[in-house]
């Protein structure tokens, strides 16, 4: 049996986020863009704002800021990490988040899973990768706790090509 485009995406979403939230994330209306070379799914985009890209080394997702906003939403709410109120800027331009500045988190977070850093409201303010897990981002003090990949004031506005 041969599963769809959107089912695949679904599936692997909800194996990284957490059950259910793949039709939460990309809704029936997704569009999909394909890589000219293989022919696999590349980039998922809703309205002209691309939510994820599907890494090739990895079969997993790289959230957008976008996509993370998305997921925030969804309850029970995984893989965040609340920061300091004096820090927020500095992370929305895309800087590391350290230990000793996150508030709280999801405690399930493992070592090198997608996360989104939200500020003290929820507002998304970056996405990046989690280099400790949850427990020890509130238990250190002095070690690097996400390797943030984009922040909000840094994102600009990519047209997904059709």
């Amino acid at each position: 049996m041969l599963i769809s485009p959107l089912q695949k995406i679904r599936a692997i979403a909800d194996y990284q986020f957490g059950r259910g939230i793949g039709n939460f994330l990309f809704p029936d209306n997704v569009k999909l863009s394909f890589s000219r070379r293989t022919g696999k799914i590349r980039h998922i985009s809703l309205e002209n704002e691309l939510l994820a890209t599907l890494r090739p080394t990895s079969g997993l997702f790289a959230l957008t800021v976008e996509g993370a906003s998305r997921m925030t939403l969804f309850e029970p709410r995984r893989l965040w990490v609340e920061v300091q109120d004096d820090v927020s800027d500095f992370i929305a331009k895309g800087r590391t988040v350290f230990a000793k500045h996150v508030i709280d988190c999801d405690e399930e977070i493992r070592p090198g899973e997608e996360v989104a850093v939200i500020s003290k409201e929820g507002h998304v303010l970056a996405v990046g990768r989690a280099v400790l897990a949850g427990s020890e981002m509130k238990a250190f003090s002095h070690s690097v706790a996400v390797r943030v990949r984009r922040g909000i004031s840094e994102n600009r506005k990519r047209k997904v090509k059709r």
